[in-house]
């Protein structure tokens, strides 16, 4: 359900090519995550000066925050290749094994959603990161020999949504980890600006200030919307993206004024509506909207908690003020306390 859902910054099939367009192409051209960039500006020229290889890079937050865009930028700023694969795509060691010999010095080895590593694969990975060596086992019981395999010295970007769920050694070997933060808005106007030019969209600033308000501080939300704003009115309208015409477009989407979708106003209307406020646990949250918990967790919850619309408390998530009063729902201070499931 989650992958659906227009608001979603989750990537979709459609996102895939326009990514590639839109995305930006070096450090310069990154609009936003300053603390993060500045410090990465800083490894890259340091790595250059040295002649050397980046550091093992770690980059946590929400998804559709630019962490795959980061990982292109340092290969192309190292000029260096760059192979791209995900956690839950290396089942063995060997799939493992038979990507990283492949790699040249320098080069970089992004694994997004590095938190779904099996523990075999972890463990692998573990001397191929300090090391920089390959222990490769042949055959079976006592004929079985181990080759000790030197692997040039590369990077490895790991990107996560749940870093909490990175064990501890393996965290431990990323010499540099930064989290990207949601976008303010000056920042997202910036990224619709850009992305309208290179899309060749005619929208005037009232249309960049509609669909920047309402992208939940993440460019490929932004972007997404964009193109959906751009087909309403070349439908409804003569072309151009005004502030009305988009509020029109983002309306028959049902994207309000806040970049809430249908499903992130049932999640605060359920623990409202059904639970008195909360506190209420993940897992009953997930059921009654029939939905993952892990989905609520990692793509509705951030941008809720953004917002400031839920709490997580020891017993569970609680509705606040702001939550009731985007709902026009009548707040009284003494909730009645619902039961933990």
């Amino acid at each position: 359900m989650s992958d659906e859902r227009l608001a979603s910054p989750k990537v979709r099939e459609e996102d895939k090519v326009q990514e590639t367009t839109l995305r930006p192409r070096s450090l310069d051209e990154f609009i936003g995550q300053t603390k993060a960039k500045e410090n990465i500006r800083i490894l890259l020229e340091a790595a250059k000066a040295r002649g050397d290889a980046l550091d093992h890079v770690l980059l946590y937050g929400p998804p559709g925050l630019g962490k795959t865009t980061l990982a292109h930028i340092l290969a192309r700023e190292m000029a260096v290749r760059i192979t791209v694969t995900s956690g839950p795509a290396l089942e063995r060691a060997g799939d493992l094994a038979a990507i990283i010999t492949n790699l040249g010095q320098g080069d970089i080895l992004f694994i997004d959603e590095v938190h779904r590593l099996s523990r075999v694969v972890e463990e692998r990975l573990y001397p191929a990161m300090e090391d920089y060596a390959l222990d490769i086992v042949i055959g079976k019981g006592p004929s079985a020999k181990t080759i000790h395999l030197p692997l040039p010295r590369f990077t490895l970007v790991g990107a996560t949504t749940r870093i909490a769920l990175l064990t501890a050694p393996l965290r431990e070997r990323f010499g540099v980890v930064h989290r990207l933060d949601f976008y303010d808005h000056e920042e997202m106007r910036s990224i619709v600006t850009r992305s309208a030019e290179l899309l060749d969209v005619r929208i005037d600033q009232g249309g960049v200030d509609e669909v920047s308000r309402r992208a939940r501080g993440t460019p490929r939300v932004a972007n997404r919307l964009l193109r959906r704003v751009r087909d309403y009115a070349q439908v409804r309208a003569d072309g151009v993206i005004t502030q009305e015409v988009a509020r029109g477009a983002l309306r028959m989407l049902e994207i309000d004024s806040l970049g809430l979708d249908d499903i992130d106003r049932r999640v605060i209307a359920t623990i409202i509506q059904k639970f008195g406020g909360g506190p209420v646990g993940l897992d009953t949250i997930a059921a009654s909207i029939c939905e993952e918990a892990d989905t609520i967790m990692d793509v509705y919850e951030p941008y809720l908690l953004q917002l400031g619309f839920i709490d997580r408390t020891p017993r569970g998530r609680v509705a606040t003020k702001l939550a009731y009063g985007h709902l026009g729902i009548p707040y009284e201070k003494e909730q009645p306390q619902a039961r933990l499931l």
